[in-house]
């Protein structure tokens, strides 16, 4: 099969990539190849032969490898879709958008044309801490709004510059000096993660995460440098900071980056012996499997987080709540309901956690249960569950009322009133545009298909040209 690039490029084959996603997992982890090849009961010899692509890979072995970096399942999906994808991704070298071009026979292997265009784009992004020549960005693709990694000059050369807000020089490490000169780090660094995320609900995800990665970086370094007491309280803190970075990351549709943020935060939770902090990032990660089409895997990510946290505490009330949401996406919706009941029931008696959970009340569950009626097909009420939703509000919360505008007018155009949908989905396109929040282009992707035989209704038109104004279109 040849040997693998150094970096891939836009023609690089199925099992280059594959062979390049495993080595940015591995690596991600801090694992050699042998001890990876320890782990997952694999030969050492074959591991680096994957990694090159100089050896096919057996299903079995995507599988036990998959388990072993803690992939989640990516390494299994892209290992499907290699088997009979094409060579698909090529960028336009002088146009100011992509052409996407697709493997035949890649659908017929299961996977779906956002992750046909996702895993076939993510060569282009290098690792996690390492995206500064692309940036994931939404674009047309036949009629579709779907997220893809992009070189960072056709984003510029569009001119919807904002969307490569994320695209910044990789972060350095601090200096010795710069480490010294910081004063108490612990509340340093406490302190900027409050800030970050009150900007977060302002200005959206795409600002604020370069900082705060470039944060992350100089953080390790004082931790590194650090021992007893402080090195354990800045290992905690860390650990949140991986967390909020998983989060911002899946905000802007960088799966693959939120997968890696995430995943890295539960390691370290697990040193740290925080079983709080280990019980909300499982949570974490079952919220992450089910908003990236993966509901199994999310309920069972939501069972090891109930039995992780403590029993009574708000913790187990956000493991429940992910629960119920990937119960109502399986279409399960007795099962649904009833967890949302037993999340209201817990909420009832639950202590009050000055860290965990401190935003949990019977509105939010409310709000997230109008999530899974819109899921379920029950748009009337869902409907309904957003409209109060936004309306209780506050005003500082701009990304979030964002989500809930274009969650509203796609349980609106599910009751068939279309023109109230296109209305209230072109104050989400505002928002949209501000924050570059994938959450709220997403939904309104969706609206976008839901809206579309309904072209002719008034505002319709409008709200489709306002969605095509921010983002990329094929070539």
């Amino acid at each position: 099969m040849g040997q693998q690039p150094s970096e891939l490029t836009p023609d690089a084959g199925p099992w280059h990539r594959w062979g390049y996603e495993l080595r940015q997992f591995r690596e991600a982890r801090g694992l050699a190849q042998q001890a990876l090849a320890r782990k997952a009961l694999i030969d050492r010899s074959h591991l680096g032969r994957f990694e090159r692509a100089e050896r096919p890979v057996p299903r079995h072995a995507a599988v036990a490898l998959d388990e072993a970096v803690d992939a989640a399942g990516a390494l299994v999906r892209l290992w499907d879709w290699a088997e009979g994808a094409q060579p698909q991704v090529h960028y336009a070298p002088v146009s100011r958008t992509v052409t996407q071009v697709h493997g035949a026979n890649a659908q017929s292997h299961g996977a779906s044309a956002s992750e046909i265009l996702a895993f076939g784009a993510f060569g282009q992004a290098g690792s996690v801490d390492d995206d500064t020549d692309t940036v994931v960005v939404p674009a047309r693709i036949q009629g579709r709004i779907l997220f893809v990694p992009v070189p960072r000059r056709v984003v510029l050369a569009s001119g919807l510059a904002g969307l490569a807000a994320t695209a910044l020089p990789a972060p350095t490490v601090a200096t010795a000096t710069e480490v010294a000169d910081m004063g108490s780090p612990v509340e340093h660094f406490a302190r900027l993660r409050r800030v970050m995320i009150q900007a977060d609900n302002l200005m959206g995800p795409r600002h604020v995460l370069p900082a705060l990665e470039q944060q992350l970086v100089a953080l390790a370094a004082r931790r590194r440098a650090a021992r007893g007491a402080d090195a354990a309280d800045l290992l905690a803190l860390e650990t949140r900071y991986e967390e909020l970075a998983g989060w911002f990351a899946q905000d802007i549709g960088h799966d693959r980056a939120a997968y890696g943020h995430t995943a890295k935060a539960l390691d370290a939770s697990h040193v740290t012996g925080d079983t709080d902090l280990t019980a909300y990032i499982l949570a974490r990660k079952a919220q992450l499997a089910v908003d990236t089409g993966h509901p199994t895997d999310g309920l069972g990510l939501a069972a090891a987080a109930r039995r992780t946290a403590r029993p009574g505490s708000r913790l187990e009330v956000i493991a429940v709540l992910h629960e119920a949401h990937a119960h109502a996406i399986l279409g399960e919706g007795t099962e649904a309901h009833r967890s949302y009941e037993t999340a209201l029931t817990l909420l009832g008696r639950a202590d009050v956690d000055g860290v965990w959970g401190s935003w949990l009340d019977e509105a939010y569950i409310r709000t997230a249960r109008a999530r899974s009626l819109a899921a379920l097909g029950d748009y009337e009420r869902a409907a309904v569950g957003f409209d109060s939703a936004i309306a209780a509000l506050p005003a500082m919360y701009r990304r979030d009322r964002g989500v809930y505008l274009a969650r509203a007018a796609r349980a609106h155009a599910g009751t068939g009133n279309m023109t109230l949908a296109a209305r209230i989905g072109t104050q989400a396109v505002g928002i949209a545009a501000e924050t570059g929040s994938a959450r709220i282009i997403g939904q309104l992707g969706r609206l976008d298909l839901a809206l579309a035989p309904a072209a002719g209704d008034e505002g319709v038109a409008e709200f489709r040209a306002a969605l095509d104004r921010i983002v990329l279109h094929p070539a």
